[in-house]
C-alpha cells in the first residue's frame, strides 16, 4: 500500500482540490491512503479533512497541537503511516498528484531507495513567471547541497521512497524544509531516480517559505555537512569565523587608535573583541548543537583555549626561527606553521572541551 503523507497548515482551501484529484489518479490503480499532519490550524482545515473521511475516503489526520514544522511534520506522518510506500507532497497542488503513479512505477522498477519528482532534469519545469529572486534562490539553494549529493532537484518537497529504507535512517534532526535532501543523507539512499515534472504556483492560500525558513535551511545544510564530513566541516567553519576574527581584530585596533588610545590597550581591546566575535558564531554554527548550554563558562573555556593556542602559536614559530636553519631563512614561514599549530589546537581543545555540550561532560 501507498501511503500519501501531506503536511498542512491553514490549508483549508486546498483539502478537497488536492484529494480529489489524488483519487482521480490513483482509484482504481493502486492501493492508498492519505495521511495528513496538521499544525492545529487555526482555520478549517481539519473539517474539511472530516467532511471527507466521512465520505469513505481513505483519508485520516494527524493533529499535533504542541509540535510545529515541517520536516518534523513529515516524520510524523511516515512513522504512522501504514503502507509499505511513503510518499510526500505538498497540500497546495504545487505537486502534480497526476505524476505520483509515475513515481511508484519507477520506484518499483529500478528498485530504487528513492524516486523524485524533478524541476531539473529534462522534461522538468517551473510556472512560467517565476522572478529572477525566486529562480536564483532556488538554483543556489540546490548548488549549496551538490557536495552533499548529485541528485538535480534535492530541495524537491515530492518523493516517494520504501519504508524499509526510511526505517534505515539515523540521527534524523531535520530542521526547516528540505526533508528529502535530509533522507537521502540519513538513509542512506545509494540509488536516488529522478522523473521531470511541471512545478505549478499555489493558487489558494499563502506560501510558507520565508527568509526564516531560508535561514533554517542554510543551519539543516550545515548540519549535513557536518554528519558527512564530521571534524573537517567543523573545522573549515572555525577556521573561516578565525579569518573574519582577524578582520575584526584589525579593525578595532585601526579605530581605537584613531580614538586615542594607547597601543596596549587598543591592541588588548582589539584581542577581547575579536575573541568575542569568534565565540558566538561558533556557539550558533560550528558547535551550534551546544547553543543552549549557559555561554559565560562556555565563553570562559573558549578564551581560555584561544589564549593556550596563542601560545602555542608564538612557542612554534619562535623554536623553529631559531632552532632550524631553513626557517631562520623563511621567517614568514615559520609564523605561518605556528600560526596552523595554534589554529589546529584551538579548534581540537575548543571540539573536546570548550564546546563539548553540558549532557556529555556530566
Amino acid at each position: 500500500m501507498l501511503s500519501i503523507i501531506i503536511p498542512t497548515y491553514c490549508e483549508e482551501e486546498n483539502i478537497h482540490p488536492v484529494v480529489a484529484r489524488i483519487r482521480a489518479a490513483l482509484d482504481f490503480h493502486l492501493d492508498y491512503e492519505i495521511v495528513f499532519v496538521d499544525d492545529n490550524s487555526p482555520d478549517e482545515t481539519t473539517k474539511r479533512i472530516a467532511e471527507i473521511q466521512n465520505q469513505g475516503v481513505p483519508v485520516r489526520v494527524i493533529v499535533r497541537q504542541d509540535e510545529r514544522g515541517l520536516c518534523s511534520a513529515i516524520t510524523r506522518g511516515f512513522r504512522e503511516a501504514r503502507g509499505d510506500l511513503l510518499l510526500c507532497m505538498d497540500a497546495d497542488l504545487s505537486h502534480p498528484p497526476e505524476a505520483i503513479l509515475d513515481m511508484v512505477h519507477t520506484l518499483q522498477q529500478n528498485q530504487a531507495d528513492m524516486v523524485i519528482g524533478s524541476r531539473y532534469i529534462s522534461g522538468g519545469q517551473t510556472e512560467k513567471g517565476w522572478g529572477l529572486f525566486r529562480w536564483l534562490n532556488s538554483r543556489v539553494a540546490g548548488l549549496l547541497a551538490r557536495p552533499l549529493t548529485a541528485v538535480r532537484d534535492a530541495m524537491t518537497g515530492f518523493f516517494v521512497m520504501p519504508r524499509s529504507i526510511f526505517e534505515q535512517a539515523k540521527d534524523l534532526n531535520p530542521i526547516g524544509y528540505k526533508f528529502a535532501l535530509e533522507l537521502i543523507i540519513k538513509c542512506p539512499c545509494r540509488k536516488v531516480v529522478e522523473i521531470p515534472i511541471f512545478f505549478a504556483d499555489r493558487q489558494r492560500g499563502e506560501s510558507k517559505l520565508n527568509l526564516q525558513e531560508q535561514a533554517r535551511y542554510i543551519l539543516h545544510l550545515k548540519r549535513l555537512y557536518d554528519y558527512r564530513y564530521g571534524k573537517a566541516s567543523r573545522f573549515i567553519q572555525f577556521c573561516l569565523i578565525g579569518l573574519s576574527g582577524i578582520v575584526v581584530n584589525l579593525l578595532a585596533y585601526t579605530v581605537l587608535r584613531k580614538l586615542g588610545l594607547r597601543l596596549e590597550l587598543a591592541y588588548a581591546l582589539a584581542i577581547v573583541l575579536s575573541l568575542t566575535w569568534n565565540y558566538f558564531p561558533n556557539r550558533y554554527l560550528t558547535f551550534d548543537l551546544t547553543s543552549h548550554d549557559p555561554w559565560l563558562p562556555q565563553y570562559g573555556r573558549f578564551v581560555a583555549t584561544c589564549a593556550l593556542g596563542a601560545l602555542i602559536n608564538w612557542s612554534v614559530t619562535v623554536a623553529l626561527s631559531h632552532e632550524v636553519a631553513w626557517f631562520k631563512v623563511h621567517e614568514l614561514t615559520a609564523l605561518l606553521t605556528g600560526i596552523a599549530a595554534g589554529t589546529i589546537f584551538n579548534f581540537l581543545i575548543s571540539h573536546e572541551w570548550a564546546f563539548r555540550p553540558v549532557s556529555a561532560r556530566s
